[in-house]
């Protein structure tokens, strides 16, 4: 079974979602990304041969009245049970109403991990005001995905997705499974120590042309980080086939690729 372990709803309430001025920044800055519906998006799975997706909501309401609903992603999933798995998303700036929703979205929803992106909800990944949500992400025992590294939403701070956050909140959940997205680009040498020293921390490779993946986080996942490397798309970004086919093309060990693809992300994703 192959899982892609991060890739986005690309749905018409999903598309009109998405903030004018940012939606303009990632026209300039992808000329050529297609927004494509399901019908699509399933078409590109089958074409690269996957076998299920992660898709994820986006509540950034507060700060930049920017949502993607728990419930459109749980109704789509359960249109496509067989080849989605969602990922939750609750504003923390909402307090009490946040983790309300985040325990319905896990519980009535059946959502099977929660999404984080710092920059649009302007507070770092150790901020006090995210606890909370991460005291139940634990206790449920979903994976919490956080974006770190750069990004082209417009009107936003990287400053907020440097994967040094991501050690504090690691330290302080030992049982919360935490995926550092991007693999912390261009803070990537950081990025991968804070996967190497906590257990409970790995890294996707979401969002990258796989041939333009820098060597030394490749040196990683043929070595000490093996098990802690994860497929991701960042759909429709890149196309799943373009990135199944260059992963060919990648100074793999043997087993690395399987390992990145299957193993890995059902031992996150509690797949059997």
């Amino acid at each position: 079974m192959i899982i892609d372990t991060h890739s986005q709803l690309v749905t018409k309430e999903a598309i009109e979602s998405l903030p004018e001025e940012m939606a303009l920044g990632y026209q300039l800055m992808f000329k050529d990304m297609k927004l494509p519906g399901i019908t699509a998006t399933l078409k590109d799975m089958e074409d690269a041969g996957i076998d299920m997706s992660v898709i994820v909501a986006i509540d950034a309401e507060t700060t930049f009245n920017y949502r993607v609903s728990n419930d459109i992603v749980a109704e789509t999933v359960g249109q496509y049970p067989d080849k989605f798995i969602g990922f939750a998303s609750v504003d923390p700036h909402k307090g009490v109403k946040a983790t309300i929703e985040l325990e319905r979205a896990i519980n009535e929803l059946g959502l099977k991990g929660l999404k984080v992106l710092p920059h649009l909800i302007k507070a770092n990944p150790n901020d006090p005001v995210m606890y909370p949500l991460y005291e139940i992400a634990q206790d449920a025992g979903i994976p919490v995905l956080f974006h770190t590294g750069t990004q082209f939403h417009a009107g936003t701070k990287i400053k907020y997705c440097m994967p040094i956050y991501l050690d504090d909140v690691a330290v302080d959940f030992p049982r919360m499974k935490i995926v550092m997205a991007h693999f912390g680009y261009p803070w990537f040498y950081e990025g991968m120590s804070v996967v190497l020293r906590n257990p409970n921390v790995f890294f996707n490779i979401a969002g990258w042309a796989p041939r333009r993946i820098p060597d030394e986080v490749i040196r990683h996942m043929n070595g000490p980080l093996a098990g802690k490397c994860l497929f991701g798309s960042d759909y429709p970004l890149i196309s799943r086939v373009r990135i199944m086919n260059e992963l060919d093309n990648l100074p793999l060990k043997d087993g690395i690729k399987d390992l990145l693809v299957s193993q890995n992300p059902k031992r996150l994703l509690g797949i059997t």
